[in-house]
């Protein structure tokens, strides 16, 4: 796909004699939420940091925003980090600064706006995620679990990314934020036209945001579909991850809200 806003292709990932990728091959369209699953120990989150610059794979290559990122040199890797935003999974929120400096340092960083205007696009980027204004001020430790996230998520949104990148979203949130996390992501695609690729082990975000998802096992992609379609899958390894107990109610839960 030559319009990907990612492709990657042949890719191998090894720690020392274990090879977490044999040969991963996928592309993410513009505008779709791509989701990357599997058990614990497939290399997901490897892959995001990956395609995020982070970590250097053994041999492959990994286009994003139509740049080889393989090889590619710091201040290459500067400049196209402006054009994604990355939510990690713990937060990542220094928590000697506030949810609104969280926002502001990025903008400091990397713009030369004045403070006034660098506080009035924190204020609206915390407002997005859905984040009440008394939120700003406070410390993330001040916050819950699924504030943290959203605060988070309004430090990746600050310079208006094209890409949106998250790291387990939900995990170690009650059920409730977590699926105010899924509504969130819905809302930020279609609202902003993102495209996202996010690594989760969430059924129920799975169903209700991802547009189409690629299971990893055994080194490899073992099938890219959407979740109809991959819960119909003859393979195996994705029956057993689709189909247990979990798999089993969040996809009738999915169903009967259409």
């Amino acid at each position: 796909m030559t319009d990907a806003v990612v492709e990657i292709r042949d890719l191998h990932t090894r720690f020392g004699a274990a090879e977490v990728h044999r040969g991963v091959s996928l592309s993410v369209r513009p505008g779709e939420v791509f989701a990357l699953v599997g058990a614990s120990g497939c290399g997901k989150s490897t892959l995001l940091r990956e395609v995020i610059v982070l970590q250097t794979p053994a041999s492959g290559s990994i286009r994003v925003l139509g740049q080889e990122v393989t090889g590619m040199d710091d201040d290459a890797a500067l400049a196209l980090r402006r054009r994604w935003g990355v939510m990690f999974e713990r937060g990542a929120l220094f928590s000697s600064l506030t949810v609104t400096e969280n926002v502001t340092m990025v903008l400091e960083e990397h713009t030369r706006l004045g403070a006034g205007l660098r506080a009035e696009i924190a204020a609206a980027k915390i407002a997005l995620t859905g984040l009440p204004p008394d939120a700003g001020p406070k410390y993330p430790s001040e916050l819950s679990g699924g504030m943290r996230k959203r605060a988070a998520l309004a430090r990746a949104l600050a310079l208006d990314p094209e890409l949106l990148f998250l790291d387990e979203p939900t995990a170690g949130l009650d059920p409730l934020s977590a699926a105010g996390i899924d509504e969130l992501v819905r809302h930020l695609r279609d609202a902003l036209g993102l495209t996202m690729v996010l690594a989760t082990h969430d059924l129920d975000l799975l169903w209700r945001a991802a547009d189409r998802v690629a299971v990893l096992g055994d080194g490899r992609v073992l099938g890219t579909g959407t979740m109809r379609e991959l819960s119909g899958s003859a393979d195996p390894l994705i029956h057993e991850y689709f189909h247990g107990p979990r798999g089993r109610a969040a996809r009738e839960q999915a169903w009967n809200r259409k």
